[in-house]
């Protein structure tokens, strides 16, 4: 099969050619492939024309208009391969993740960074804003410093909650491989408590323990104290189970 050379778009082919390039093959290794294993010979122009085509999508849908509400945004991150000047390299990929009102969650944007910063998620949040976003009632971060004042300079009645997942992962730093499941185990009781109080005691049982005798950095030093890290506010909410 030939396509000519002229010629910008080629149903079947194109999927063919995105998928190539998003695994890191260069435009030569494509035209390659599609000659060798699919008997179609396309131009380097052609394979060009049509990964192009793809980045000036992807740089619409990362402008397009947003909600101007979301009940709950997660601000994160991904680890990826990515091209990046003809060399596949292994990035972080920053996301924000909307959740709607009718409990359906939406990508609102992909950002790629060297560093993770608050200045840099300050520039995320100005993004979203500016893109349509005028209240999120939960923001969901990591523990980076800086990062809640970031959100609240540009949302300032946003209540934002420390990732849960990302406090016990810190917790378990000071466990040993054996003991991680367990402890872990232990550690969500005091996330499953109805009410701040409530945690607060199950951190207190947990410290007396077994496991907080045996790894006392974890709750004498407070990692997981609730109202230290932005642990507490979901717990304030009502009906959060």
């Amino acid at each position: 099969m030939l396509i000519a050379k002229g010629e910008r778009r080629f149903t079947g082919v194109d999927d063919k050619i995105i998928a190539m390039y998003a695994r890191g093959m260069s435009v030569r290794e494509i035209q390659g492939f599609l000659l060798e294993m699919c008997g179609i010979e396309v131009s380097p122009d052609f394979i060009s024309t049509v990964t192009d085509a793809v980045i000036d999508e992807a740089r619409e849908w990362q402008q397009r208009p947003l909600e101007p509400m979301y009940p709950v945004v997660f601000f994160d991150a991904l680890r990826v391969k990515i091209r990046d000047e003809g060399v596949v390299r292994n990035k972080a990929i920053y996301l924000a993740l909307g959740v709607r009102r009718d409990g359906t969650r939406d990508v609102l944007g992909l950002w790629i960074e060297q560093t993770e910063g608050a200045k840099f998620w300050l520039r995320v949040v100005n993004d979203l804003k500016l893109r349509g976003v005028q209240d999120i009632l939960i923001a969901v971060v990591d523990g980076l410093k800086g990062f809640p004042e970031a959100i609240n300079s540009v949302f300032p009645e946003t209540t934002v909650q420390t990732c849960i997942v990302h406090l016990i992962r810190n917790s378990l730093d000071f466990a040993s491989w054996k003991d991680r499941n367990s402890v872990a185990a232990a550690l969500k009781e005091v996330y499953r408590a109805p009410t701040a109080e409530a945690a607060a005691a199950a951190l207190d049982a947990f410290d007396a323990g077994a496991w907080g005798t045996k790894y006392p950095p974890i709750a004498s030093g407070r990692l997981l104290s609730p109202g230290q890290h932005g642990s507490v506010p979901v717990d304030l909410l009502p009906g959060r189970q």
